[in-house]
């Protein structure tokens, strides 16, 4: 294929390798229109690819444009490409405060370390919140095999926003969080129908202000994302807005673990704005 671009591979939300989610990254997409930045990402097959597509906006060379592609289209937003961009970019640039300008807004990113340890956080738009239409919510629980009875009644099932909707549904018992399935394309068809464009997020409490989640992701041969920043970023939104937590406050979130890529999200919910989120992501040898 003519001009194919150098991709970097990166594990983010972890510290090595095998966890977290894996992200493609295109540090100089200058050069590709959307069809070529599809075809890369499908061509990496990982949950999304990041790819830089002006660098030095307004003379700064610390602010780039950012799009983020899955395998089969473009995705507003991407918390774990972003992670793993900033860090990326650490290495290559020094560590401080990166602007990434974005479908949904610029997304400030501070990173911090050296090496193989860099830390990334940023900062995703203000959040929003929205309720299910009884029929679309008994739909989705009817596809995960569980009814309104099995949702923790301290956590209202909603339809949460930070750069991407989320729907977010918070399971009470757990053995029914880490057994359930569900049929993929149904799931996917129920998402597009809705303009769900990142993933379904389910979660069960573990502990005050912890939480382990499971991200539903059907695309291509992804059923199940392993972390999601945006997902994460729409929890802290959630909990926030249904005065859940007292902000300023931390969140932990697990994820990964039904996939085989175990991780850690870190949210920190501020008494107004964006919240927070932050990881570390690492270079998944064997590529470029």
């Amino acid at each position: 294929m003519e001009n194919t671009p150098e991709v970097l591979r990166y594990a983010a939300f972890s510290t090595t390798p095998n966890g977290g989610n894996p992200a493609g990254l295109v540090l100089d997409a200058s050069r590709l229109d959307d069809a070529r930045m599809l075809a890369v990402a499908a061509a990496v097959g990982y949950a999304e690819t990041a790819f830089v597509t002006e660098q030095g906006v307004d003379r700064d060379p610390r602010r780039s444009r950012v799009r983020y592609f899955s395998p089969i289209a473009e995705v507003p937003f991407c918390g774990h490409a972003t992670i793993a961009l900033a860090v990326a970019l650490s290495g290559r640039d020094g560590a401080g405060s990166f602007t990434f300008d974005t479908l949904v807004g610029p997304i400030v990113i501070e990173t911090a370390g050296e090496g193989a340890d860099i830390s990334a956080s940023f900062t995703a738009v203000e959040p929003q919140l929205a309720e299910f239409d009884d029929t679309v919510l008994a739909e989705l629980l009817g596809l995960l095999g569980a009814g309104q009875g099995d949702l923790d009644p301290a956590y209202p099932p909603r339809i949460a926003y930070s750069g991407n909707w989320h729907p977010v549904l918070v399971f009470a018992d757990r053995t029914l969080f880490d057994s359930f399935g569900f049929d993929p394309e149904a799931v996917r068809s129920l998402m597009d129908v809705q303009g769900w464009a990142a993933t379904v997020t389910i979660m069960h409490r573990i502990a005050d202000g912890e939480f382990e989640a499971r991200n539903l992701f059907p695309v291509g041969a992804i059923t199940e994302d392993p972390a999601t920043g945006s997902a994460a970023a729409a929890v802290g939104g959630y909990l926030r807005i249904l005065g859940l937590v007292e902000p300023p406050s931390r969140v932990l979130i697990h994820q990964g673990r039904h996939v085989g890529r175990p991780g850690l999200l870190t949210v920190d919910i501020p008494a107004a704005g964006g919240m927070v989120v932050s990881g570390k992501a690492v270079r998944i040898p064997g590529h470029p």
